[in-house]
């Protein structure tokens, strides 16, 4: 594959409100499946960088940044995981690639079951990420605080400052799920979510944005019933740990048995070794997400 995963393409798609930034990481043969692949809650189109490595060309890798993220931060509200459902929707169309395999991490996930369940004639097949199975929130807990616990410090560094990008970089080489795996991917792909100058970078995420979708993650009833509800084949990975590296991941057996989950028509199975973050980008994680993606692709001749 001639192009460098840490320096893909990039092209614009129009969607309501303005033009969505897209990655591309082109495929080796022009007739290769393409597959659109849905970042986090506070992530950008990058953090695929080493599952389009490791796919090394054998599809062509599409991955947006989401309105209100990155790139794509200037695209208007409404925000909402619908609203994003429907802009991978018209990214697929407007590339005519569809139907498409989608792949959603964490909050992409939701967004990914939603894009099948609202566009079913775009979406051939779904791998989720850690995310899209939904639990209520224990009684008593608050929405917001519920909200803090689940992001932690993605959404404390909205509202902060940074002199410089050595600042951002210690910032997240702080953070226990990331630090000893730091690697050039993840530099590049924290260091694309930076906007403004210094004395004052900042995230390029737009709060609005990240309250609306994450309490839509926590409360909305189409997001939560939407992988319920798959009208095309899926699996659902999900991570050994959680998103501080915590023994206790986001999801376990009795949690995924307690959501639900028809087992049958939504295979799903623990990837051992990784957290919620290295589920994307580590050995493990990356290579499990690459052999659900190249399920019914076939071999190059």
């Amino acid at each position: 594959m001639s192009q460098s995963p840490l320096e893909p393409e990039e092209l614009t798609v129009p969607v309501p409100g303005g033009d969505l930034s897209v990655l591309r990481w082109p495929a080796a043969r022009p007739e290769a499946p393409t597959v659109v692949a849905v970042h986090g809650i506070t992530a950008n189109g990058l953090a695929w960088y080493e599952v389009a490595r490791r796919l090394a060309g054998r599809v062509a890798l599409l991955a947006p940044d989401l309105r209100g993220r990155s790139a794509s931060r200037a695209v208007a509200g409404p925000y909402g995981l619908a609203r994003h459902a429907d802009d991978v929707a018209a990214l697929i169309a407007a590339l005519d690639v569809g139907p498409a395999v989608v792949v959603g991490h964490s909050m992409g996930a939701w967004v990914t079951a939603l894009s099948a369940v609202r566009h079913p004639e775009l979406v051939r097949r779904v791998l989720l990420v850690d995310g899209a199975v939904s639990f209520p929130l224990p009684e008593g807990v608050r929405e917001e605080d519920a909200l803090a616990a689940v992001l932690g410090p993605a959404l404390a560094r909205l509202s902060m400052t940074f002199p410089d990008r050595d600042a951002y970089r210690a910032f997240w080489r702080r953070h226990p799920a990331f630090g000893h795996d730091w690697s050039e991917g993840i530099d590049a792909y924290t260091q694309r979510d930076l906007i403004g100058a210094e004395p004052e970078l900042r995230s390029s995420c737009v709060l609005e944005a990240v309250q609306t979708d994450g309490a839509q993650v926590l409360l909305d009833q189409e997001a939560a019933d939407a992988v319920h509800r798959l009208p095309c084949r899926a699996e659902l990975l999900w991570a050994e740990r959680g998103l501080l590296d915590e023994p206790q991941g986001l999801y376990d057996h009795q949690r995924i048995k307690l959501s639900g989950l028809d087992r049958e028509r939504v295979p799903a199975s623990q990837v051992p070794d990784t957290n919620h973050y290295s589920i994307l980008w580590g050995e493990a994680g990356a290579d499990r997400i690459v052999r659900g993606l190249l399920a019914d692709v076939p071999a190059a001749g």
